[in-house]
């Protein structure tokens, strides 16, 4: 059987001789070969406390739809964005409380820029 493999973006073309039409691969012993176990899984991360939402192309901030002190769960639409006609909605990333408003209605915005925080 003859297969073709690209390894740091070289092509080859490798003849593997087989009883069945799988190759068989061979078993590596990692502790044989001097590599560490990966450490057990720690603690389960901690949640998200917060989040600035950012803009995530220039455009025109068209309606914010929250306020100050507004209360949102995660994936909750608290703005809508402009570029080029079309409408991006931007989510809450987390549940929370709206901290900050860093763009009011018609504002324009360059990607990147913060729009506002919840935490």
């Amino acid at each position: 059987m003859k297969l073709k493999v690209t390894v740091n973006d070289v092509p080859y073309e490798v003849a593997v001789d087989t009883e069945d039409s799988y190759p068989t691969l061979p078993i590596i012993n990692m502790a044989e070969m001097g590599v560490a176990p990966p450490p057990p899984p720690s603690a389960a991360p901690e949640a998200k406390k917060g989040c600035v939402i950012e803009a995530p192309l220039s455009g025109t901030v068209r309606r914010m739809l929250v306020a100050v002190d507004d209360t949102v769960e995660a994936g909750d639409v608290v703005a809508i964005l402009e570029a080029m006609k079309m409408e991006t909605e931007l989510r809450a990333c987390v549940a929370g409380k709206v901290t900050a408003i860093h763009a009011d209605d018609g504002t324009n915005v360059t990607g990147g820029a913060p729009i506002l925080e919840i935490s």
